[in-house]
């Protein structure tokens, strides 16, 4: 399987108000199914005052008047399963929105049925000082505890104030989950990505967190909480009984961590999405920038490839709506095309499910607004009125450039008619200015663009047991400039090579690839055979023609390696160049 992600406020519009609508998603379905996905993933469509942009749900069970209706989201469904394309939906149970009425009815005191739905607290009393129940930060804006003057006592909120937190402790509010659950899922959907899932059991203490951390000093009393796995158990047998696929957002999760729900008979999740393939380039978060660092992405990657290995499976993915334009953080924009078609083998060709974000096909790239007042994201305009203050205003505006999340969510970029084809008037968002060149009506009629070379990548993963159920293995660890990983499956082996340089780069295939005389397992995990000496065993492979075939490559060159002596030259591959070998 392989899905695409739509964050629908932006991805196309059909009934021209400027807003991208089901009606838009229906309309370009086709081109979805064309890509060579399997699915889509729909961020939240349902009625939202958009604090955080539909991240903050007021109504489950239903759709946002901006996007259309119940009925138009049925239509899209139905298309959606004709074309074979599975359907999931983003499941936010972590909070609601301050405006969703079970909220609402909680404000009003604590003898109503819905006042245990939230976690609300007294406040701590110093002297004639009203403060917070503990000293923890919200990830998003400011403290996590807001004062509510009706109910006289403070709510947790571990995002944006509008979204306060569920108490899931409450079995009230789990059956609420299950029925959100069952209303979706009766209606034909495939599964849901579960929002921030790790984070829906507290510790009930609430003690303080470590006061000289920002944003997440009281992480460890909300991440994987205590009654986790047993709210995901509960949570598990609906989606069971649906045949449903249940994928989890994990912010600050390990391998250990996520094992625990993904892995053996008991696992309560079918993958989980993890954050740190995306801290290549910052410090816990996108707004600490640093230095892009090849070395702790294949770190990452790796870490989670061999850490789940047979046991479980990987979510593959680099980039969705809550993370800047991956082609400015990990590629060049001076060698767009080739750095964007790299980037899309690197992880597409690695073993697990890829997750691909509307634009990423096309080399979409970040936006650089002259203005934090034209900015939407609640978390870039907190950051820039909060943090380096000092600084000029142009330098803060920058850190806002190269870490906002709105980067991700202009409107997607069409054609290079007005508005980028999105809308056939004034879009709600800034269209990137370089939609006349990078789009997709423009990329489709390019065979070398980065469209095709997306649609190729997953075409070949679709072809091929080998990648499909292969073992993954890294060559080249220390390198800072080239990430290799080799695909084995019974007697086929595959050479992913990516380079990350802005020069060309000279390297040797090897030597542990090009041993055809290997022991492999059923399940594709290679084993060396012992050789007396290496050189006896280069001599025996020797005495046979071996084929390696250059199965993909960024660059449109293509040849057959036919002896073993050529593949014992040096390689030279251009800038962000990307091969693909096949022996």
């Amino acid at each position: 399987m392989s899905f695409y992600q739509i964050w629908i406020r932006s991805f196309a519009d059909g009934n021209g108000d400027g807003i991208g609508d089901l009606k838009g998603v229906y309309e370009k379905l086709d081109y979805i199914r064309d890509l060579g996905v399997d699915g889509i993933w729909f961020s939240p469509i349902f009625p939202s005052p958009n604090a955080d942009y539909g991240y903050d749900i007021s109504d489950y069970k239903n759709i946002h008047p901006d996007y259309g209706t119940l009925e138009d989201f049925r239509r899209v469904l139905d298309k959606a399963h004709s074309l074979g394309l599975k359907v999931l939906l983003d499941l936010v149970i972590n909070h609601t929105s301050d405006e969703h009425p079970w909220f609402v009815e909680s404000c009003k005191g604590k003898d109503n049925p819905y006042s245990d739905y939230y976690i609300w607290r007294d406040p701590v009393f110093k002297k004639e000082n009203r403060l917070p129940p503990n000293n923890w930060f919200s990830q998003f804006e400011g403290l996590a505890w807001e004062y509510n003057e009706t109910r006289g006592q403070y709510y947790l909120h571990v995002f944006a104030r509008k979204q306060p937190d569920l108490n899931m402790d409450n079995p009230k509010v789990r059956e609420e989950v299950k029925n959100i659950m069952r209303f979706w899922l009766d209606m034909g959907v495939d599964g849901f990505r579960e929002d921030v899932i790790t984070y829906i059991s507290k510790d009930k203490r609430l003690p303080d967190g470590i006061p000289f951390i920002p944003a997440i000093n009281g992480l460890r009393f909300y991440n994987e909480g205590p009654n986790l796995h047993r709210f995901l158990s509960e949570f598990r047998e609906v989606a069971l009984g649906y045949g449903a696929v249940q994928i989890g957002e994990a912010p600050n999760t390990s391998v250990a961590g996520a094992r625990k729900y993904i892995a053996g008979p008991d696992r309560v999740l079918d993958m989980m999405i993890q954050f740190e393939t995306m801290m290549a380039d910052c410090f816990l978060a996108d707004y600490i920038h640093l230095p892009f660092s090849l070395r702790k992405l294949k770190r990452a990657f790796s870490r989670w490839q061999y850490g789940l290995g047979d046991d479980a499976w990987n979510a593959l993915y680099l980039e969705n709506h809550d993370h800047p334009r991956v082609l400015n953080r990990y590629g060049s924009l001076d060698h767009w095309r080739a750095s964007g078609s790299m980037l899309a083998a690197c992880f597409i060709l690695q073993r697990g499910t890829p997750f691909i974000y509307q634009g990423q096909e096309l080399g979409m790239t970040n936006i650089a607004l002259d203005s934090i007042e034209k900015y939407n994201d609640v978390v870039s305009i907190y950051a820039y009125h909060h943090f380096h203050t000092r600084e000029k205003e142009e330098k803060r505006l920058k850190r806002i450039h190269v870490s906002s999340r709105d980067s991700a969510r202009t409107p997607m970029q069409w054609s290079a008619a007005d508005n980028a084809g999105f809308s056939a008037c004034k879009p709600w968002f800034y269209v990137n200015p370089n939609y006349k060149t990078v789009n997709a009506e423009s990329e489709d009629r390019d065979p070398e663009s980065i469209l095709n070379f997306y649609r190729q990548c997953l075409a070949l993963r679709k072809s091929s047991e080998t990648l499909l159920k292969g073992s993954y293995r890294e060559y080249m660890r220390r390198s800072r400039h080239i990430y290799m990983f080799e695909r084995a499956y019974r007697d086929e082996r595959i050479l992913v090579i990516c380079s990350f340089s802005e020069k060309p780069v000279s390297l040797r295939i090897p030597r542990a690839f090009l041993l055809k005389n290997r022991a492999k397992t059923d399940s594709g995990a290679a084993v060396q055979k012992a050789y007396s000496s290496a050189a006896e065993g280069m001599e025996s492979e020797k005495k046979r023609t071996m084929q390696a075939e250059v199965i993909l490559d960024n660059y449109g060159t293509s040849c057959t390696v036919k002896m073993m002596s050529d593949c014992l030259k040096p390689v030279v591959l251009q800038p962000y160049e990307v091969k693909v070998l096949r022996i």
